[in-house]
């Protein structure tokens, strides 16, 4: 594929926690990972093995402890954390299991925020509404993100539910060209996905 198709680029990435201490952990040991427009991968492994430490490093939430990580052809990793929080507002969404909505806020309240961040003020446009069960999903795409992280999506769902959650992901995908990248414990699920990445022991086996 050509480089202008790349959406996030990792390499060497590795992330510890209480560096300098003598309880320092490293959780991610050199991982290497390019998504490319398009994809639609899981990510898969067990409890522990580094899978949402990668998801919050590859989603700008959280800085490698070093390696690099280039977003929309932007090496990222010694931003100011205003320069990340705008990368992050207009190139990726997120979507979580438990949705991280704004009790306070009307669901259209909700699905506005994105775009009340990158604008300042609410609009006409920021106003057509969106489903109300759908309100994580429809935040998560109000910037029309090229990349969009799930977390364990479907993880509280029924299967009838999962699988229209899961269907429009896959609609979005193929009809916008929205780069998915899946954090999921569900074999079946990980299986539909055109690409499985698993991490074990804070690598990527392959």
């Amino acid at each position: 594929m050509d480089s202008a198709d790349v959406v996030v680029r990792l390499q060497g990435v590795r992330k510890a926690f209480n560096v300098g201490t003598g309880i320092e952990t490293e959780v991610l040991h050199g991982i290497d990972l390019t998504l490319h427009r398009g994809d639609f991968c899981a990510v898969m492994g067990p409890s522990g093995s580094g899978k949402s430490t990668l998801l919050n490093i590859i989603g700008l939430l959280d800085r490698p402890t070093s390696g690099m990580l280039q977003m929309a052809g932007e090496e990222t990793t010694r931003l100011a954390d205003q320069a990340l929080t705008r990368l992050r507002g207009h190139h990726i969404g997120f979507v979580f299991q438990y949705h991280h909505l704004i009790s306070a806020f009307t669901a259209l309240e909700n699905v506005m925020l994105p775009l009340l961040g990158a604008a300042g003020f609410p609009n006409s446009e920021m106003r057509d509404g969106g489903q109300q069960q759908r309100v994580s999903l429809a935040r998560a795409l109000a910037m029309k993100p090229a990349l969009l992280l799930a977390d364990e999506p479907t993880g509280n769902l029924d299967t009838k539910s999962a699988d229209a959650v899961f269907a429009l992901l896959r609609r979005i995908n193929q009809e916008q060209g929205t780069t998915v990248l899946l954090v999921t414990h569900n074999p079946e699920l990980g299986k539909r996905c055109d690409k499985t990445i698993q991490v074990v022991d804070g690598q990527i086996q392959t």
